[in-house]
């Protein structure tokens, strides 16, 4: 498996650090989600089923007609290879690993782009998949770009591809007002922007003939009773939504200001996390650790992910920690 954020429990076996003690800035998840009200007894007595108006607040929050709710977007990233023929596939590097890997195990062949190469070598790719804004430099694509690029590639029977975990902050740069557009498949997820991670649910916006196979492929109850309720009011929550994106760009900016003032100017990020190149990543990685501080490295470019803290208390032990490092 690959190396993700997050695993506090093994950071804090190896550092010796209590799980409650560790401030993690390792995934990109809000630290301010929304709050989850009780639930009610039926949630956990009944099956899950469609019609509890789940997909009816997707489409409104989203603004697409055609979506499928799934345990998250990981598990579309895991099947959607399954649906086509292998083939030659496109992948923005670096970017979330896992789309690369799946597509590898589902039989085609990868093949890694520097933004910079996607549109000369679109027209030999059968798929082409970003992450945008990217994980982890934070770059986007306009809209108007992967529209373009949807063109050349559903004219041949190809797909793009898109995942935007960390759109939510920007929805004026979604791709999900043109879901139901043959070739275009779009990724949404609850557990970075809303705070819900371990709700597992995400949705898949596509056209309904992709839709009714990848149904097919998941199977029954992929999403869980508990978890279609509480994502059904997060997303008609537009009074939070509002308040929750302000306040992720102001804290954006004030986590690129603090770290550029400790000599770790980011290149990147996005209202979620900042991302650092560094030569030492390695190294500041580990000094951050040994104070209960879990950040996310990268070694190909050698980089590390910070994302944001929450309170005031959080926000000091990390600058402290900054003024610490050699």
């Amino acid at each position: 498996m690959l190396e993700h954020g997050g695993r506090i429990r093994k950071a804090a076996a190896r550092y010796g650090i209590p799980p409650e003690d560790w401030l993690d800035l390792s995934t990109g998840i809000s630290p301010a989600g929304w709050p989850v009200p009780p639930l009610p007894a039926e949630c956990w007595q009944w099956l899950p089923e469609a019609g509890d108006g789940l997909e009816e607040a997707a489409r409104r929050y989203y603004g697409c007609g055609h979506l499928l709710a799934v345990a998250g977007s990981q598990a579309a990233i895991q099947s959607l290879p399954g649906l086509r023929a292998p083939g030659r596939v496109g992948v923005l590097a670096p970017a979330y690993a896992e789309h690369g890997l799946a597509w590898a195990r589902g039989g085609h062949r990868v093949e890694p782009l520097a933004p910079e190469e996607i549109s000369a070598e679109l027209d030999r790719l059968d798929v082409l998949l970003l992450v945008n804004p990217n994980n982890p430099t934070g770059m986007r694509f306009p809209p108007e770009t992967l529209c373009a690029w949807l063109e050349r590639l559903a004219a041949r029977g190809g797909w793009l591809v898109v995942d935007e975990a960390f759109m939510d902050a920007t929805p004026e740069e979604s791709m999900a007002a043109h879901a139901g557009a043959a070739g275009l498949v779009v990724l949404r997820s609850l557990g970075k922007f809303f705070g819900l991670a371990g709700a597992r649910v995400g949705f898949v916006l596509a056209w309904p003939e992709l839709l009714q196979r990848l149904d097919e492929a998941l199977g029954p109850w992929t999403v869980a009773h508990p978890a279609r309720h509480a994502a059904r009011l997060a997303l008609a929550d537009e009074a939070w939504q509002s308040a929750g994106r302000q306040r992720l760009l102001h804290a954006s900016t004030r986590l690129a200001g603090l770290l550029a003032r400790h000599g770790l100017s980011p290149a990147g990020g996005t209202a979620l996390f900042q991302w650092v190149r560094c030569e030492r990543a390695l190294a500041i990685q580990d000094q951050l650790a040994k104070t209960g501080i879990l950040v996310r490295r990268f070694d190909d470019p050698g980089s590390l992910r910070f994302g944001l803290p929450g309170g005031e208390k959080d926000w000091e032990r990390l600058e402290q920690a900054l003024r610490r490092l050699s």
